[in-house]
């Protein structure tokens, strides 16, 4: 993202203009850093295609090439970090999930990503019944009371999904 002259931002206005004079081009950025204001003009409205990754997440050679692929046939690949910088309050998120922690963002990025309570305990390093309180909290915060009617698990990860449009697992190639 940081490209010559100046080493800020040149690379990310760039992947900006680029998709500017070429709406269906595919662009999945690198960066170091997660900057919420280009991320948020790049994601946009339109959300196919496009990816924004931190490099030092991307170790793993699979997942990134499934990045790729993904970006290439118009999904898109938002890193956590990003989402959650960009669901911070500031960040550009809507007001509901604008009050929720960072960890709770955490839990419900990975509740978007169909991970069960107890895929997400792993992945965070705490125990089920810590992401079952996020859990309540998150349907506190984002108004969800239970209901026979409703299903609150999805309404919150469609919720999340109205600010950061995430690939389905029928988006991913296979």
């Amino acid at each position: 993202m940081r490209l010559p002259p100046t080493y800020s931002d040149e690379g990310l206005l760039a992947a900006i203009e680029a998709r500017r004079r070429q709406p269906a081009l595919g662009v999945l950025v690198l960066s170091q850093y997660v900057e919420t204001a280009y991320a948020g003009e790049l994601i946009g409205g339109d959300t196919a295609g496009i990816g924004y990754l931190l490099k030092e997440r991307v170790g793993d050679v699979r997942g990134f090439l499934d990045a790729l692929r993904t970006v290439a046939a118009g999904g898109t690949v938002l890193d956590r970090q990003v989402v959650t910088e960009l669901l911070a309050p500031g960040g550009g998120a809507n007001e509901a999930l604008s009050r929720l922690t960072v960890r709770e963002r955490d839990v419900l990025a990975l509740m978007a990503e169909g991970r069960s309570n107890t895929a997400i305990a792993e992945s965070l390093v705490v125990t089920p019944g810590a992401v079952e309180k996020h859990i309540t909290s998150i349907f506190a915060k984002l108004d969800l009371p239970a209901c026979h009617d409703d299903h609150r698990r999805v309404l919150a990860v469609l919720a999340y999904l109205r600010v950061v449009r995430k690939p389905d697992r029928a988006d991913r190639p296979e």
